[in-house]
Formats: structure tokens, C-alpha cells, sequence
């Protein structure tokens, strides 16, 4: 049993365990951000563009509840117990998906692009080319080890061709 908590402790205490659940932490508080932007900033003007139309109260009743249609809000047609189609509540979700999914991107993007500038530079070659039959070969390498032609330190002439 010790060697179980041995083992959960060094699982949780690793760094990528640590990074992932303050991730989640950070997420959790970016996504009410979110929420809060999207039921109230972006709602009522794409609404005030749009006719005024409220998208949280935008509903379809499917079946009446007790008390009688029509219902003002989405709060009174739940409270009457009638079944509604809540289109505004998935017009706030998929506005809400897109931001969050667009800061992601974003995110990723600016993460790939700060990788590739730390890329190190290429090392100096190891391998040439063998001028006369173009195998690869050590750059330090005298003797070609394919067809064992001598090796100049600057590109030799094209050889003559047999005839």
C-alpha cells in the first residue's frame, strides 16, 4: 500500500501533471469570461442589429405547459412546465465555442511560431558527396569508400569521360 501512494505521489507532483491542472484552472475562469462577453456584449448588439431580438428568450414551444402560450421569456414557458426548443441558449453556445476555439488558435498559433525562431541552426555538415560517382562520404574522408577516388579539398574538375 506504501508503494501505491509512493507511486500517486510521484505521479502527481510531475510537472506535466501540475501544467495540466492549472490548464484546467485557467480554462475554467477563461470559459466564464467567455460567457460573460458573449451573454453581455455580443448578444445584445448582434440583437440590436438583428431587430432587437433578446437570444437568451428565443425559444420555440413544443407543447404547452399548464397555464396557456404565449409565453413572454424562456424562464416563464419553464415555470409553466411547457416543453420549449431553446434556440438562443445554442446560439449563445456555438457563439461561446467559436471564441474560445478562435483564442485557441490563436494560442497554438503564437506557441508553433515561437518554436520554429528557437530552432537551432543546422551543424556544419559531416557528410559530401564523392564528385566522381556521388556517393555520400565523411567530409573528412581522403579516399572515396564506394569507387576509391582521391578526394581534393576543393571541388575537383569533371573527370574525362571514357570513350
Amino acid at each position: 500500500m506504501a508503494k501505491f501512494f509512493r507511486e500517486f505521489r510521484e505521479f502527481a507532483v510531475k510537472g506535466n501533471v501540475i501544467d495540466m491542472a492549472v490548464g484546467i484552472i485557467i480554462g475554467g475562469a477563461f470559459t466564464l469570461i467567455v460567457q460573460s462577453l458573449v451573454k453581455d456584449v455580443m448578444n445584445p448588439l448582434i440583437g440590436l442589429l438583428v431587430g432587437g431580438i433578446d437570444f437568451s428568450n428565443l425559444f420555440v414551444v413544443l407543447r404547452e405547459g399548464v397555464a396557456g402560450a404565449p409565453y413572454a421569456t424562456l424562464a416563464e414557458a419553464q415555470a409553466a412546465g411547457a416543453v420549449t426548443l431553446n434556440v438562443g441558449l445554442f446560439i449563445n453556445a456555438v457563439v461561446s465555442f467559436s471564441i474560445v476555439a478562435f483564442v485557441v488558435f490563436l494560442l497554438v498559433r503564437t506557441i508553433n511560431r515561437l518554436k520554429r525562431e528557437e530552432a537551432v541552426a543546422p551543424a556544419d555538415p559531416t557528410e559530401k558527396p564523392c564528385p566522381y560517382c556521388l556517393m555520400v562520404v565523411p567530409i573528412k574522408a581522403v579516399r572515396c569508400g564506394h569507387c576509391t577516388s582521391e578526394l581534393q579539398t576543393a571541388a575537383p574538375e569533371k573527370p574525362a569521360e571514357s570513350v
